[in-house]
């Protein structure tokens, strides 16, 4: 009893910083107000990482011991475990889905942010017909505000290029 007590207070303790972490990754992004869709890659890229981490984390060896004595005890925080456990697995891949449909844009990154406004916008057809696909496909990318964001990135990066064209110019 005095063991199953002292691993239901380890167990507690990570719950609490899982959560944490799990209402970090919801909050609001504060970004630069010009920032491009190279941005929004690296976020995902970011997010998947941790939660990746997070992940290796509690499917260690370590940790599997923990569950199972406290399974074995049939202790109440398992509940609140397993739930992170799946909040953790959805958001992992939440993040990997997203980096996967944001990779087929990435190819438009660079024409967006160095070509001429005119080059520039021979891009754009394709590259809508990809946001649109992503938007039509993604079973996490597919809200307005995700969209929302996505498009401003985008508009925030083809009027850097202008503004940088007609600097030049």
């Amino acid at each position: 009893a005095e063991v199953t007590e002292k691993l239901e207070e380890v167990i507690m303790v990570w719950i609490k910083q899982i959560r944490q972490v799990l209402v970090e990754s919801e909050q609001m992004r504060r970004e630069a107000g010009d920032s491009g869709p190279s941005a929004e890659l690296e976020h995902w890229k970011t997010r998947m990482s941790s939660f990746n981490s997070l992940l290796d984390e509690i499917k260690s060896t370590r940790v599997k011991k923990i569950i199972s004595i406290l399974q074995a005890a049939r202790s109440k925080t398992l509940k609140q475990w397993k739930e992170l456990d799946g909040n953790i697995t959805i958001a992992a891949n939440e993040a990997k889905d997203n980096m996967r449909y944001l990779y087929t844009l990435d190819k438009f990154f660079g024409p967006l942010a160095k070509a001429s406004p005119v080059t520039m916008m021979e891009h754009v057809p394709s590259l809508m017909n990809t946001v649109c696909m992503i938007y039509c496909t993604s079973p996490y990318y597919n809200t307005s505000e995700r969209m929302t964001s996505l498009l401003l990135k985008i508009t925030n990066q083809m009027i850097n290029t202008c503004k940088t064209y007609l600097c030049e110019g």
